[in-house]
């Protein structure tokens, strides 16, 4: 499978130098050799006595083609400091890219190292660029991890700009809630920067380097949820503002201006969404001085989580149509031709004659033919009018036959009586609800508000990525098991893939699509309506509209989803 240009593997990345991967194979040296941890000056890269016992300990030569366990085969350094080296390689095995640290098994950090790898592998959590190997081999410590083909750097993101609001509310989310998760498994960060978060085609943001990235450098910090969590608010400052929030420049953005100290996003630059500003001030300051001096500071991951959850969700930007311009008729249409006079001058419009059409045949030939043609016309509107009618008489014995889920005409009435709803929630087994405090607005009889899917670009199945395997939908509770015999449901846009699934009368709170094991209609595309009516009534509680593909907006590569009503009918 063929490679596309990759988001590097930066373990130096800092202030606003050029790109790492344009300058693979030489030696760099970020200057990091005192950067914000917790807010405060501290050695990047520990002791004096430790950074020139990490200097020395160099790895042997490595070059590309270089093979590790007969199978890594290295193409490209990306970085080379402190007596290690991070590297873009192929695993031969699998045929796909890697990226891969090496160290020498007698450098200081070796043990830390692989503790580190071998500790971030086990969490497993998608959210995170996931570690594949970690290896002490022939005097060789390295550690092999993912290397995703189509992510970029925030880092280049916002070097095009700061983030629409939408945008920058699903960094904060998605990266406070990640790392609220390791803090939970005693995992730590300690070095969120722009370079070591990735969004992926889809929207999605990764973190890479968790523990693995301090590690290398020799970061320790007595407060790690602390840190992490001001570094998550840096992320956000930067994103609202493109201005890193700290006097000195990194990562390609510029700093605030000398001795002005630390100022709220919204005075930065106009048109900053109000609540993600005081957001990032209570996660930047953590000593009770926020924006509003109202709100308490946001001191670990997990608080910022739930501040972010706090808020009124921020919904992406609706697609703007532009009206086309008025059509112009050509010069041609018109009947006028420009032709050059002959002293070279254009010649004003002149609107020539349009000559008559040839007069019909009068000979004795093309009446004949005429009569001909006609006869033939006759024919063929006689021979089309007895295969409609035919048609129309079997469509109306079709309708007067039992079974028909959605006969021609539009959808049937349902005989039966609309059942009572108890409850509605979002399906999301593998990852986090798009808009669950949105599900009741299916069961609230108004077809005018809806429960939407987030955005995916270029990828209509929920981006192609492991926590959509399932896709998404709604479960309706009716209370208690009871007969279906028909099912009415109004998409909020046409032309999305959508099945109905029933779970067992006797399953109670059912949370995977293997709870719903009554197939109630196949899986196929929806119009603006989905309309099934039963020839056997179902008996269950749970019922599971499940949508696996989005529908485009019709004028971009973006997709989404959503469901207005659900009625269910006895």
């Amino acid at each position: 499978m063929a490679e596309r240009s990759t988001a590097a593997v930066d373990v130096a990345d800092t202030s606003g130098e050029e790109p790492l991967t344009a300058k693979a194979g030489k030696a760099t040296d970020d200057g990091a050799k005192a950067e914000k941890v917790s807010g405060r000056e501290q050695d990047a890269a520990g002791t004096d006595e430790e950074r020139a016992e990490a200097i020395e300990a160099q790895p042997p030569e490595l070059h590309s083609g270089h093979k590790l366990a007969r199978r890594y085969r290295l193409e490209e350094c990306v970085t080379r400091l402190d007596g290690f080296s991070s590297w873009r390689a192929v695993d031969e095995k699998l045929r796909r890219a890697v990226g891969v640290h090496i160290l020498p098994a007698d450098h200081p950090r070796a043990r830390p190292v692989l503790s580190a790898a071998r500790s971030s592998a086990l969490l497993g959590d998608p959210r995170f660029v996931q570690v594949l190997d970690a290896v002490e081999e022939n005097d060789l410590v390295y550690v092999v991890h993912e290397w995703l083909p189509d992510a970029t750097e925030l880092t280049t993101v916002l070097a095009n700009g700061p983030l629409e609001p939408h945008d920058a509310y699903q960094l904060v989310s998605q990266v406070s809630q990640a790392m609220a998760a390791a803090h939970r498994e005693g995992l730590s960060h300690l070095r969120i920067t722009p370079g070591s978060v990735l969004r992926t085609e889809s929207g999605q943001y990764r973190i890479r380097g968790l523990a693995v990235m301090a590690a290398l450098r020799g970061i320790t910090c007595e407060s790690p949820q602390r840190a992490d969590t001001e570094a998550i608010g840096a992320l956000l400052y930067a994103a609202l503002t493109q201005r890193w929030p700290y006097e000195n420049d990194a990562h390609g953005l510029t700093g605030l201006p000398k001795g002005v100290g630390l100022i709220a996003p919204d005075q930065v630059r106009a048109g900053v969404h109000r609540g993600l500003s005081e957001l990032a001030m209570r996660a930047l300051i953590n000593d009770g001085a926020t924006a509003s001096r109202q709100e308490q500071p946001c001191t670990t991951p997990e608080e910022l989580a739930k501040a972010v959850a706090a808020m009124p969700r921020i919904r992406p930007p609706e697609t703007a149509f532009s009206t086309p311009p008025p059509y112009q008729r050509t010069g041609y249409q018109q009947g006028s031709y420009r032709q050059s006079s002959a002293h070279g001058t254009p010649a004003p419009h002149v609107t020539q004659p349009v000559s008559s059409p040839p007069s019909p045949l009068q000979s004795r030939t093309g009446r004949a033919l005429k009569w001909s043609v006609s006869a033939l016309l006759i024919a063929a509107l006689g021979l089309g009018s007895w295969q409609l009618a035919d048609t129309l008489l079997k469509r109306e014995k079709d309708q007067d036959a039992p079974g028909n889920s959605q006969p021609a005409g539009g959808p049937k009435k349902h005989t039966g009586k609309a059942l009572s709803v108890k409850g509605a929630t979002e399906f999301s087994p593998l990852a986090e609800p798009f808009s669950e405090d949105q599900a009741h607005n299916v069961t609230d009889g108004d077809p005018g508000t809806a429960w939407v899917t987030g955005r995916f670009r270029g990828w209509p199945n929920f981006g192609n990525l492991p926590p959509r395997a399932d896709g998404s939908g709604i479960i309706v509770d009716l209370g208690s098991a009871k007969d279906i015999s028909g099912i009415q449901v109004s998409m909020y846009r046409p032309d999305q893939t959508v099945e109905i699934r029933a779970a067992a009368p006797s399953a109670t709170d059912p949370t995977t699509l293997g709870d719903f094991s009554q197939s109630v209609s196949k899986l196929g595309k929806a119009g603006d309506k989905l309309d099934v009516k039963l020839d056997q009534p179902v008996k269950s509680r749970y019922v599971l509209v499940h949508i696996t593909k989005l529908s485009s907006d019709g004028t971009s590569d973006w997709f989404r989803g959503g469901i207005s009503e659900i009625k269910i009918f006895s």
